[in-house]
């Protein structure tokens, strides 16, 4: 893909918060220039293109809201502006916004925030894989994007973790997709913890026919159906220890034998295992086998929370606005800015999969192009009461907090059937109970 250099327009008229910035961007190798008045700004942007506009509202010769609104006029093509501004000057910022500004900084400045919102800026709208990255644009997920690229001609057993709804079976077809064999080769996905133990062996390793009562013919397990393809079992730590064992000589000697049956079958599988658990934590508890553990954990990817790559969260907003808007038969979805700021500001509990399920919620239940706070805050992401926010253990309580509301909306909207609401959050049976029991979640008398 052929892109513009990103290029950063400073407009700051003060020397210590320009060197300031300008050493900043030096450190992560962003090229800028530095306008000290605002009609130099604008002689330097109507010669060059930038990628981004960081300036000052209050310059010497004009102000930072002149500048943009005489490029508006003259340019079509005006590039995204973020307003740096003093507390007296907000009100300015926020009509700024309404006219088209990408977005206001109060000062003193959050240098992380303004470079995150930087990289931010500077993905246009429309692009979906930028520089030939699927996963994401944040470095962590650019790091195992790369991994994965390194990993793709080997046949190493990989253990990918993750919490629930960070997209770990996303990353796994992504490693199917970069290995080599033939295009078509099978992907089989499983997962472990929502098949009922009773059932698992048969489903992994499949029957003969009359092998028990029903099997009225014989059946392929999921290791068969991937045979020269990739198996991914996910929640692999809710396996129970007996299926643990058979597993572990499945992968060792790397045949199958059918319920039933007694011919050893031949497999060839790339194995990717997932689980949200701590297995180590499951070892030392004697809830999963160590030589299992081990065997499975030849290669370790762990894959971030959205909390901790924010940097993603609009990247993804725009795959999913787009999936919408190709839903609706094209209809031109957009994030306002407020909306934008307020997606940013969430911590995400459910991580991509709450982000997917706000977006998809919100484009079904509006009935204007453009996408709000007051939309996509609705049910899930309402404003929670200042009771609410923790004043101790900031971090664990509140997210325990977001967990709690994100689970509760979940089994409101599948009428609190746990079979439903476990498979929309990713999640299996039991570990839908487990919460419900630890944030002391009940269901209503009349749910049935």
């Amino acid at each position: 893909m052929n892109t513009l250099p990103l290029r950063i327009c400073l407009i700051e008229d003060d020397e210590l918060m320009g060197e300031a910035l300008c050493e900043r961007f030096d450190m992560d190798s962003l090229d800028h220039d530095w306008h000290k008045s605002g009609k130099e700004a604008l002689m330097a942007m109507r010669r060059r293109h930038y990628s981004v506009v960081v300036s000052d509202i209050r310059l010497p010769d004009m102000s930072g809201e002149d500048i943009f609104l005489q490029l508006r006029q003259a340019e079509k093509d005006t590039p995204p502006f973020l307003f740096m501004t003093g507390y007296g000057a907000l009100d300015q910022a926020v009509r700024l916004l309404k006219l088209g500004a990408a977005d206001y900084l109060a000062k003193p400045l959050d240098v992380d925030v303004l470079m995150r919102r930087i990289r931010e800026l500077s993905i246009p709208s429309g692009i979906a894989l930028p520089d030939g990255f699927t996963l994401g644009v944040s470095a962590s997920m650019r790091r195992i994007e790369q991994m994965l690229g390194r990993l793709a001609d080997s046949d190493g057993t990989v253990l990918i973790t993750g919490e629930s709804g960070v997209g770990k079976e996303q990353v796994a077809r992504r490693l199917h997709e970069l290995g080599t064999g033939k295009p078509d080769r099978p992907f089989i996905a499983v997962n472990c913890g929502a098949i009922p133990e009773t059932l698992l062996e048969s489903e992994l390793f499949g029957f003969e026919k009359g092998a028990f009562t029903g099997a009225t013919r014989e059946r392929h397990g999921y290791f068969e159906q991937a045979n020269g393809g990739t198996l991914f079992l996910d929640e692999v730590g809710d396996m129970p220890l007996v299926m643990q064992v058979k597993l572990l000589r499945a992968i060792q000697e790397r045949t199958v034998t059918r319920v039933g049956g007694e011919t050893p079958i031949q497999i060839k599988v790339r194995l990717i295992c997932a689980t949200h658990e701590d297995l180590r934590q499951l070892v030392e508890r004697a809830r999963f086998r160590e030589d299992l553990y081990y065997r499975i954990n030849v290669i370790h990817l762990r894959i971030p929370p959205l909390r901790e790559r924010p940097e993603d969260i609009l990247w993804l907003v725009r795959h999913f606005v787009k999936e919408q808007s190709v839903k609706k038969n094209g209809a031109p979805f957009s994030i306002t800015v407020a909306g934008e700021r307020i997606l940013l500001s969430h911590p995400w509990p459910g991580n991509i999969r709450e982000l997917k399920h706000c977006i998809e919620r919100a484009c079904i239940l509006t009935d204007r192009p453009e996408l709000g706070p007051d939309i996509l805050l609705e049910d899930a992401l309402s404003p929670m009461p200042a009771t609410a926010y923790p004043t101790e253990d900031t971090l664990v309580t509140y997210m325990a907090t977001c967990e709690k509301r994100y689970v509760e909306q979940q089994l409101r909207d599948h009428a609190w059937r746990i079979g439903g609401t476990a498979q929309s959050l990713g999640i299996s049976r039991k570990n839908l109970w487990e919460k419900m029991r630890k944030h002391g979640i009940e269901a209503p008398n009349d749910s049935g």
